[in-house]
């Protein structure tokens, strides 16, 4: 009795035969080519017909392993029902049952033993080497090549050395089989050095005797008759010789399918490109645990070739960020993720991260069985390599100077100096990306390009030893200089726009040019023309730190005896900028600003006089001379004039306005700072972004402040939220900040503890991201404010003392008397008065000018309250009656009303409720909005209670 188990059993319907085992589908006697999902999918229908199967359970019997959506399903069930024929629903084999799932209703006939079908012909010695136990991350792209495969006859599956090019050949070569009833050759070239061996070497894979010179009619002869898959893997280096013939090959043999491996196409009539990408890794991002990361190809293979090695590993959760970062140091590249993972069982994966810059890195081994080429990278990538003529491989080692994406301008300008002229140079670059030794990079203006971190590793030691490093540093160097240079000159002046933000990407070859200028093998002149180039570019990042850093470096290496005016001029007003904003109000930015705006007047360069004008203004502001920064807006008025257009006047109109506010004059804050909010941010404005943010929100800033102060509450708080929105649209760290600074003002004054509370801990976060210490302390104090307001006065004191302290040591005094008027305020409710009143005096005695200043009436209110606490009606209400008058003299309402509320509660307990009502009711009268803020609905409650 023959074993059933070598039979294999069909299954006929229709014109249709399927064999299961044998993954055979016939029609009319004819082989019938169904990809392989497809074909699993009725396989199984078929051997359950007359069952409705779970979409659920379908997937999970199909997909196994891997996660997929309906959508996938749906696909495949459509591709089987096209190859079926079926015509309609009635005449359908595989019926969908809505809302169950999916049934085989065709008629099945079981044919006699003798129709069974015996296992496809054992392959010949050399037709598919064993694929892959488990495949990662590649289900997809072996189902696009099977399907283009079917549909085009010649698939060249192309991409850079290691990637999977091989192992995912062999996988789509596995699963068409069965279509080619068991007639697939595998020829491998990797060995292959005389390129007049290619007919012979596919000769003699196909199992064929050669007894002529030329194999190739004989080839052909036997290719003609017979159906057959022919994968050819690793063809870079013969292509010259291959690619023609396998054009002739599948021209005159029509059932001929080629599938080949290369790192570059063939270019042959016929082809078809599937160009096959790095695994997908992890996105550069805080928070990501362990199922985020394992959610990747990239990482999946990482830790199962650890687990091969490592029975006992599991990934834990302070590692998982680890993973991740190998993954993408490594692009993806399959073989260098197994090389490193090779490497654990060794240095454990935070060494191995830590090695992945070491060129040792390039020489990890991986499996002993590995073909030489793939035991290390250095080998996959010298196979490369070795394979490129003069110019290209020339041109390959000048691309190692840049840091992540270039253009093909700077590709080009390196190129010169390795003496490729610029026509050879575009040819290289193209068959470098076309051999996959460079690859492209999303952009938004213009395509970029990059080397993958092994590759530009490798190609770097070649740059070395061939003496060229040097020389190639300089004109990457040289490049830079220039090109910050050029955006510098059209963004002076009208802009719609901040000039270097859309050049972000260029910053890591920035910074690498520079670190070479200023180093022992570079050139200090070209670094200092560098620097000063970069200074606008770090500003408008609002790198602040690397801004200080590389401006004071070429300051102290300025020739005394050939300084460039302007150069200086540049490199001062960043240094003041740099260190005003990142280290606070020290002395040095005075004078950067001063020498800066000299240097401008020089120069008679009016656009950096207003924009060294504007920094003044703001340093001025910060250290709390308000009346010296309305002399600056005032000098800017006369430059505006000169430089006469829109842009420029209304710059300094909000510069005055701002000043007014904080010297205490709303209404002419309102004046000037209101066409903030008409203005058209997509508009032309001055650029004078380079200070790192907007002044269109700073004016809006001070208009929201002053529509609170000037008894426009409902009104204040519209701006205040329209300001945050429209400093978040600019994505510039120091104006979101400083928008966050002050708005939460309105939000406190308001009693709208929830939205302070919010706008607080996000400018707490946002500041220490952003290295922004004083704005950090600023935070820090008003979460001190609001914890006083809600009634924890131990904790909100702990913070605004801790504030103060570094506000101090900073010398950002704009602040610290609005910090010490609600400590003042705080330790008077603990029954601290002389502390209180000693804080409140120091506070006071801060403010020149006659006591002019924004919050100069809120201060005496204060000093009132904390002499009535003391018992001392008389000269509490003393300072209440200046803290009225002052308010009125600024048109501080807000203020007003305040001090108005605490004198009538001196009035009242003195008995005086009439006068206290007459004081009040006015005052309340006043506001036709926010009537149910917390000082308005104090007010009516105190008028409650004298009524």
């Amino acid at each position: 009795m023959p074993d059933t188990n070598e039979q294999d059993s069909v299954i006929a319907f229709g014109p249709f035969r399927l064999f299961a085992k044998s993954r055979l589908l016939e029609k009319d006697g004819a082989p019938l080519h169904l990809g392989g999902r497809a074909l699993d999918i009725l396989i199984f229908l078929a051997e359950h017909a007359g069952e409705v199967i779970d979409k659920r359970e379908l997937i999970k019997r199909i997909w196994a392993d891997v996660n997929v959506d309906e959508g996938s399903l749906r696909f495949h069930i459509t591709t089987l029902r096209k190859a079926l024929g079926d015509a309609g629903e009635s005449s359908r084999y595989v019926v969908n049952v809505p809302g169950r799932g999916y049934c085989f209703t065709a008629p099945l006939l079981r044919p006699a033993a003798s129709e069974s079908r015996t296992s496809p012909p054992a392959a010949s010695p050399r037709s598919l080497p064993s694929p892959l136990a488990k495949m990662i991350g590649r289900h997809d792209a072996v189902e696009r090549i099977s399907a283009e495969l079917a549909q085009h006859r010649f698939v060249t599956i192309v991409g850079p050395g290691g990637i999977g090019k091989t192992s995912v050949a062999l996988a789509v070569a596995q699963g068409e089989l069965a279509a080619f009833d068991g007639q697939a050759c595998f020829v491998d070239f990797g060995a292959l050095t005389d390129t007049r061996r290619v007919p012979g070497t596919i000769a003699a894979a196909l199992g064929l005797t050669v007894n002529s010179e030329d194999p190739i009619p004989g080839l052909l002869t036997v290719l003609r008759s017979r159906r057959v898959l022919l994968v050819l893997d690793s063809c870079e280096h013969i292509l010259d010789e291959l690619a023609p013939l396998a054009e002739r090959l599948v021209r005159e043999a029509p059932q001929l399918h080629i599938l080949a491996t290369s790192r570059e196409s063939f270019r042959a009539e016929g082809e078809r490109v599937h160009r096959l990408f790095p695994l997908d890794c992890p996105p550069q991002r805080d928070g990501l645990g362990i199922a985020d990361i394992l959610a990747y190809p990239a990482s999946q293979l990482f830790v199962e070739r650890i687990a091969e090695s490592l029975s006992e590993f599991e990934l834990r959760e302070e590692d998982a960020p680890l993973v991740a970062e190998i993954c993408r140091r490594l692009d993806g590249i399959a073989l260098a993720i197994e090389l490193a993972a090779g490497r654990v069982n060794a240095y454990g994966i935070a060494g191995t991260a830590s090695l992945l810059d070491s060129r040792f890195s390039l020489l990890w081994r991986g499996r002993r069985t590995a073909i030489p080429r793939h035991q290390t990278l250095s080998a996959a990538l010298a196979w490369s390599y070795d394979l490129l003529p003069p110019a290209e491989s020339a041109t390959l080692r000048g691309l190692s100077a840049f840091v992540g994406p270039f253009t093909l301008e700077a590709a080009l300008a390196v190129a010169s100096c390795q003496g490729i002229s610029e026509p050879e140079a575009v040819e290289a670059i193209s068959n470098l990306l076309s051999k996959s030794l460079i690859a492209t990079s999303p952009a938004e203006r213009r395509l970029r390009y990059r080397l993958l971190d092994t590759t530009r590793a490798f190609v770097a030691d070649k740059l070395v030893e061939h003496g060229e490093a040097d020389r190639v540093a300089r004109a990457h160097a040289e490049y830079f200089r220039d090109f910050l240079h050029d955006i510098a000159l059209k963004s002076t002046g009208m802009q719609s726009a901040g000039g270097f933000l859309p050049y972000a990407d260029h910053l890591p070859n920035v910074r690498a040019a520079l670190t070479f200028s200023f180093s022992e093998r570079g050139d200090r002149t070209l670094g200092v023309d560098l620097a000063a180039a970069a200074a606008q570019f770090f500003l408008e990042l609002t790198l602040l730190t690397e801004c200080y850093r590389w401006t004071q470096q070429a300051l102290v290496s300025l020739d005394a005896n050939a300084v460039d005016g302007r150069q200086e001029m540049i490199l001062q007003a960043a240094l003041g900028v740099s260190v005003m904003f990142s280290q606070g109000n020290a002395d040095v930015v005075r004078a950067a600003f001063t020498r800066s705006l000299q240097l401008a007047r020089e120069l008679e360069d009016l656009h950096w006089q207003l924009w060294l004008l504007r920094g003044l203004h703001i340093y001025l502001t910060r250290v709390g001379d308000f009346h010296g920064a309305l002399g600056i807006g005032e000098q800017s008025e006369s430059v505006a004039r000169k430089l006469n257009d829109l842009a420029a006047t209304l710059n300094v109109e909000w510069m005055l306005g701002v000043a007014h506010h904080l010297i205490g004059n709303q209404d002419k804050a309102v004046r000037y700072c209101d066409s903030a909010m008409v203005h058209n941010p997509g508009s032309q404005r001055l650029n004078i972004g380079h200070l790192g943010y907007d002044d269109r929100i700073v004016a809006l800033v001070a208009l929201a402040r002053g529509l609170w102060l000037t008894g426009r509450p409902e009104r204040a708080i519209e701006a205040a939220r329209y300001t945050v929105r429209e400093a978040e649209l600019l994505e510039q760290p120091l104006t979101l900040g400083i928008s966050l600074i002050w708005t939460i003002y309105v939000f406190l004054w308001v009693g709208d503890w929830e939205n302070a509370e919010i706008l607080i801990e996000r400018l707490i976060d946002h500041s220490a991201r952003h290295f922004l210490g004083p704005y950090h302390a600023v935070g820090i104090g008003q979460k001190g404010e609001l914890l006083l307001r809600r009634g924890d006065v131990a904790a909100g004191i702990e913070h605004l003392r801790r504030s103060q302290a570094t506000l101090h040591a900073t010398r950002h005094r704009i602040m610290t008397t609005v910090f010490a008027t609600a400590l003042a305020e705080g330790l008077a409710s603990q029954n601290q008065p002389g502390e209180a009143l000693q804080t409140i005096n120091e506070a006071i005695g801060q403010i020149p000018d006659h006591g002019e200043s924004f919050d100069m009436p809120e201060m005496l209110r204060i000093k009132g309250d904390i002499l009535a606490r003391s018992g001392n009606a008389v000269e509490a209400e003393s300072f209440l009656r200046k803290s009225l008058d002052l308010s009125q003299r600024q048109c501080a309402v807000g203020w007003e009303l305040r001090g108005a509320i605490s004198l009538g509660r001196i009035w009242r307990q003195a008995g005086k409720a009439g006068e206290a009502r007459n004081l009040l009711a006015p005052l309340v009268a006043r506001y036709q909005e926010g009537l149910q803020t917390r000082d308005l609905v104090a007010a009516r409650e105190l008028l409650g209670t004298l009524n």
